[in-house]
């Protein structure tokens, strides 16, 4: 009998069968399907299966968390269903095919603005920071700053700009470069163009409104004249002149002769695409990004903005699920260079507080379930913070009432904050930080709003969790069945003790190394929700500044990736299984790069080589070089601790720690 034979069979009956399979591959945790209809596959049965961790959809793919052991499920599944696996680039080429073209837009623009991300959160702090050393009056009865009473503060508020001017006034290179990335097509040629259209040459796109239209410098051209105007801070034009460099490059690099391609494709690609975003899709750009601005400025300040605040409020948290949040990046930020100021970001902050309220809830409700306060505590934390996916997916959406009641809580929120006007000077930093990128006449208001954000949401979804959570949702079955047995054996719970001591090695092993040189961070930091929710397990994450991953301890190699050479798992004398992980879906890369030093079956010694990478090569196949290093079993260890915030130093430096 195979090891999975029921767990296989339930799963290919629970997705809708072999005729619902469109294709099916694998990565070091998860089966990855594109499924012919996937309103078929009853997830709920599914996350009941006994080797189920959790599923999720992700860009056409329906995923199901298996674990280490996924290899040997997948080849039980492959081979009990009679269907033949295929590639992961295939897959997310099959997948693409379940996707219609909003989802394709929204999908590209998520990609986007996804590598921009953190210089706009860094930005919009450092705008918060100088907002309240330089524009809140403390002193002199309201009438100076910090900046204005003491001359180190007025330094630093001066300094800050020079990073503020550099994410905001130029994102267009930002933009143009993230593009040509996810294009794929020659990312330097996109620096050059974004820097082509905030060129100090130009004039300032934020002096554009005061300057006379006779004092605008121009290039002449006797037969026609090109205003010199920069796109400081426009996001639709720098877009659009993104996508006219990818499609030259992309048109003369298939029509070029190799020979000469070097030559020819980037002066070709660069000049002409240069000189339309300058006199074509700048100013078109320019006209649909002012357009969309005042198109949402008007309707939230209009007298009926209170409405369409509620609405925005009430749907914000299932628009994040569905990918389409991203297009509120392009508006916010346009928003922000237009008006000076965002009057949407303040509802995505509040929202964000509202899901995590419910999350809080839910928390409380289920403080006797171990296996769900895993995932509750982390996803609260992270959406108070800002980051809702973990708190969406994890829990939220599970069980769907918590979904709603975040939703109603975050509805009242934006009519409380739209009515009274609040606006943020940035955008970036969401949850409850946010209130840092507030207006400061505008705190009291959105303090406020916070307030009603934090409060309807958990006293919501607490007294209809009370009613409508089972006690085993709640962790009160367990709990009364232990203490039965307990009562009815109580000598048991001594046997089972003694046992595990028995069991216990000599000299147990007491800590765990880092597996790289590099930063090491909160797990619940990945930008993978699989990793970040720690549906696979706990752990830390490193940022590395080397290229070869070793042994955080001595262990048995218990699997490697052999295609891709990407991660491995390992276990410990006192049956701890651990997970190391290379990059974010490097598995997308086939083993380019990578190098595996160890393989299945070897005992290794703390600081033994296990895997080399090229770093380089993960980066320019769009890939983070975070590397995860998961507990996934934790055998006899107890009171595991993690401990991310510090420099490791590969093989020296313990980075988890257990008795």
């Amino acid at each position: 009998m195979a090891k999975y034979e029921n767990d296989v069979k339930q799963l290919l009956k629970l997705i809708g069968g072999k005729e619902n399979i469109q294709a099916v591959s694998h990565c070091m945790t998860r089966m990855r399907f594109v499924l012919v209809d996937p309103k078929k596959a009853d997830e709920k049965a599914i996350e009941e299966i006994p080797a189920v961790k959790g599923t999720f959809t992700q860009a056409g793919q329906y995923q199901v968390i298996i674990g280490n052991d996924v290899s040997v499920f997948y080849n039980e599944f492959t081979s009990y269903a009679g269907i033949e696996g295929v590639s992961k680039e295939a897959a997310k080429a099959a997948a693409k095919t379940n996707q219609n073209v909003v989802q394709k837009i929204m999908g590209a623009l998520g990609e986007i603005f996804a590598p921009l991300i953190p210089a706009l959160i860094c930005g919009g702090l450092i705008l918060g920071f100088r907002n309240i050393i330089g524009e809140i009056n403390f002193f002199e009865n309201g009438t100076k700053s910090l900046a204005d009473m003491y001359q180190f503060w007025e330094g630093t508020y001066n300094f800050l700009w020079l990073i503020g001017e550099a994410v905001f006034h130029l994102l267009p290179v930002g933009i143009v470069w993230s593009i040509t990335k996810k294009m794929g097509t020659t990312q330097i040629l996109g620096i050059i163009l974004g820097l082509t259209l905030v060129s100090s040459q130009l004039l300032n796109g934020f002096s554009v409104a005061d300057t006379p239209a006779s004092e605008i410098p121009v290039w002449d051209f006797g037969f026609a004249k090109v205003e010199m105007i920069g796109y400081q801070g426009q996001v639709i034009a720098a877009m659009m002149a993104g996508f006219v460099l990818v499609y030259l490059e992309k048109f003369f690099k298939k029509h070029c002769p190799e020979v000469i391609s070097m030559i020819v494709v980037p002066f070709c690609s660069l000049v002409p695409a240069v000189i339309i975003a300058h006199t074509v899709v700048g100013p078109i750009g320019w006209t649909i990004g002012n357009a969309i601005a005042d198109v949402v400025y008007g309707g939230l300040m209009s007298n009926f903005g209170w409405l369409f605040a509620g609405l925005f409020g009430l749907l914000y948290a299932p628009i994040v699920m569905t990918g389409l949040h991203h297009m509120t990046n392009a508006i916010d930020t346009q928003l922000v260079n237009t008006y000076d100021g965002t009057i949407l970001w303040p509802m995505i902050a509040l929202s964000n507080i509202a899901q995590g309220s419910s999350v809080l809830a839910m928390s409380i409700l289920q403080k006797k379930n171990e296996r769900a306060q895993q995932v509750n505590v982390p996803a609260c934390i992270s959406c108070y913070l800002g980051v809702t996916e973990p708190a969406l997916f994890g829990v939220n959406l599970k069980y769907g009432f918590p979904l709603i009641c975040g939703m109603i809580g975050s509805a009242i929120a934006a009519m409380i904050s739209v009515g009274c006007g609040v606006q943020a000077l940035s955008i970036g930093v969401g949850g409850l930080p946010g209130i840092i990128s507030i207006k400061p006449e505008f705190y009291l208001i959105f303090l406020l709003a916070m307030a009603e954000a934090i409060v309807v949401p958990f006293l919501l979804t607490f007294f209809v969790g009370m009613k409508k959570l089972s006690a085993e949702d709640r962790g009160l079955v367990e709990k009364e069945a232990r203490e039965k047995v307990l009562a009815e054996a109580p000598e048991a719970e001594a046997v089972l003790e003694t046992e595990a001591k028995e069991e216990t090695p000599s000299e147990p092993v007491t800590e765990i190394k880092a597996i790289l040189s590099g930063n090491v961070i909160q797990i619940e930091e990945v930008d993978d929700n699989v990793f970040s929710q720690k549906i696979m397990g706990d752990g830390v994450a490193i940022e590395p500044t080397d290229t070869t991953v070793v042994a955080p301890a001595d262990a048995e190699v218990s699997i490697v990736m052999a295609e891709t050479g990407h991660a491995c798992g390992l276990t410990l004398a006192n049956g701890m299984e651990i997970l190391i992980h290379v990059g974010i879906d490097t598995v997308d890369m086939g083993g380019d790069g990578f190098k595996l030093l160890a393989a299945q079956g070897d005992h290794v010694k703390c600081g033994t080589p296990l895997i080399q990478f090229d770093p380089e090569k993960i980066k320019a196949a769009g890939h983070p070089t975070t590397t995860m290093l998961i507990v996934t079993g934790e055998g006899s260890a107890k009171n595991i601790q993690m401990k991310p915030g510090q420099t490791a130093e590969a093989g020296k430096t313990t980075v988890i720690s257990f008795e």
